[in-house]
């Protein structure tokens, strides 16, 4: 006989459109760890100090260790996103001293909450790793089935990106080409020119055609969760080149006379269109 998930109702449920009206059970089960946010409100709804608790048991650290209980006393004065990333950094100190720290990377890129594997795809930034290897270990958060972590694996390479963009342009060029969407949106996403709540990439702005190994390959993908991020590529950078946009969208829909493509061309001239 097989087991019952004894929270398998919870799981295929729509999330409460108020954050008052998120059932209690709901909540008790997300701030213990044992299911994912399905919806903005439910994330900003958790409990982050007993969530942190909650999930440093699960992997296996000392969920009363001081090192969590000075960072969880602090959480209050800070921006709700800057409460994740110093919740990951004290995980990520915590595991440096564990004896398998491997088992426990392991445990937390595998938890069954989202918000812990956004921690752990927040690991791949403290790492220190080269650019290569750093993209090696963000791609499994790049392909989850949570749409927030897959949010926080490309803003967790970033930085090093932007760092060593003429590197990245390589790299990520077989990404764009994989079989899984989540990975060719992720290529797209993480080299936007300005991209959301993160730092602009300066030389892309000004040389946007420097990433067409990247776009070139997605201009009719299948995909509208693709479309959209190569639209939206592309707007950022007809702010700083419209001229060239423009153009390159003209020579797209003259070669690809596809819709996927023309719904590309549409959302990225959308900014110019308004002018």
């Amino acid at each position: 006989m097989s087991a019952i998930d004894p929270l398998g109702h919870l799981k295929g449920r729509k999330g409460a459109f108020r954050i008052a009206l998120i059932p209690p059970e709901v909540l008790d089960a997300l701030n213990d760890g044992l299911i994912e946010t399905v919806n903005l409100n439910e994330f900003l709804a958790l409990e982050l100090p007993r969530l942190a608790r909650s999930v440093a048991g699960h992997i296996g650290l000392d969920a009363q260790s001081e090192r969590l209980a000075d960072t969880i006393a602090m959480l209050g004065a800070l921006k709700p996103m800057q409460r994740h990333g110093h919740i990951a950094r004290a995980l990520y100190d915590l595991a440096a001293l564990h004896d398998e720290r491997d088992a426990v990377a392991h445990r937390l890129a595998t938890h069954a909450s989202d918000v812990a594997r956004c921690w752990a795809a927040q690991w791949v930034t403290l790492s220190g790793l080269p650019l290569a290897a750093q993209l090696e270990s963000v791609r499994r958060f790049a392909a989850d089935p949570h749409f927030g972590v897959r949010e926080i694996a490309w803003m967790a390479v970033r930085d090093a990106v932007n760092a060593s963009l003429d590197e990245a342009l390589v790299l990520l060029q077989p990404w764009v080409r994989d079989a899984d969407p989540n990975i060719r949106r992720f290529a797209s996403e993480l080299t936007r020119p300005r991209g959301v709540w993160c730092a602009q990439i300066e030389v892309l702005k000004a040389e946007p055609w420097r990433a067409l190994p990247l776009i070139e390959p997605l201009r009719a993908d299948t995909s509208r969760y693709v479309q959209n991020s190569v639209a939206n590529w592309l707007n950022d950078a007809s702010k700083s080149q419209p001229e060239w946009v423009d153009k390159l969208c003209a020579r797209w829909l003259a070669e690809s006379d596809a819709a996927e493509t023309r719904y590309i061309a549409k959302r990225a001239l959308r900014t110019l269109s308004r002018q």
